[in-house]
């Protein structure tokens, strides 16, 4: 009987991650699947120039601002962070792999920009910032955010792939990860950094590479934030957002919006076995 079959402790983790899911989407620049409309509680910043041989190792980030929620109709929103986002691994190449997972090159870029990020002066004032990031850009974020305590973290289908002290900034780490997505087969061989973690079961049928992407868990989460916050459900309504794989209704289910109240229970549809037959339930 929860909104969208969705329990009560997810849908607030979503309210509260999606714009970071959003902001680590749009920090693979010039991907295809980047969203149009990241909504009224980002905005794009102007990042440092990255040098060219980093840029080589495949190095990428953009920078956002998050804004409060707007209760009142407020036309000048109060800034509430700062975003670093950093861009996951380009399957283009081997050069993420490379720098990024094989050597700690990207680990020591990460930490370097984010610095120099901190460091300008016109971020010279008590905007927190938050690092977050998908697959390999996850690491990174963990790699800040264990140098940095101060520092929130939030991760994508975070890389197992880190260097860390796993239990450094414990409390201060949020990761999301799709249920049965490519990197859960290589994490178990290694200890995760110790977070706060969310495993969503957004498309079961998918396979385990389209799991791992970053666009279909983020929809996931701003589809089952907008049941508690109109904001999200803007991002629903801007970027023709369809219903996560797993909840009941219609694939072209329009999304309810944050004052529907359920009066019949929403089953989560698994995945059929090979062997079921039309008919089964």
């Amino acid at each position: 009987m929860e909104a969208g079959g969705w329990c009560a402790f997810v849908r607030d983790a979503a309210v509260d991650a999606y714009p970071y899911a959003i902001a680590a989407t749009n920090a693979y620049t010039g991907d295809d699947d980047l969203y149009a409309d990241i909504g009224p509680s980002l905005a794009a910043l102007e990042r440092l120039d990255i040098d060219e041989e980093d840029a080589g190792k495949g190095f990428n980030y953009e920078i956002f601002a998050q804004f409060a929620p707007d209760t009142h109709g407020d036309e000048d929103r109060r800034p509430v962070a700062r975003i670093l986002a950093f861009r996951g691994t380009d399957f283009d190449g081997f050069t993420d792999i490379f720098y990024g997972t094989l050597r700690n090159d990207q680990i020591d870029l990460a930490i370097e920009y984010f610095e120099a990020e901190q460091a300008r002066e016109e971020f010279a004032d008590d905007i927190p910032w938050v690092v977050v990031g998908h697959s390999l850009g996850g690491a990174l974020a963990t790699e800040v955010s264990i140098k940095h305590p101060e520092v929130r973290a939030y991760m994508f289908n975070t890389s197992p792939f880190y260097g860390g002290d796993d239990m450094a900034n414990d409390m201060r780490r949020t990761v999301f990860n799709e249920r049965g997505e490519v990197l859960r087969r290589f994490a178990k061989y290694d200890r995760s950094p110790a977070a706060d973690v969310f495993t969503l079961n957004c498309g079961p049928e998918n396979d385990s590479f389209t799991k791992h992407r970053i666009r279909p868990l983020a929809d996931c989460l701003i589809w089952i934030a907008a049941y508690a916050d109109d904001e999200a459900g803007e991002v629903v309504t801007a970027n023709s957002l369809t219903r996560p794989m797993v909840e009941c209704g219609e694939a072209d289910k329009p999304h309810p919006g944050a004052d529907y109240r359920p009066t019949e229970p929403c089953v989560h549809q698994a995945r059929r076995d090979d062997n079921d037959n039309e008919d089964s339930n």
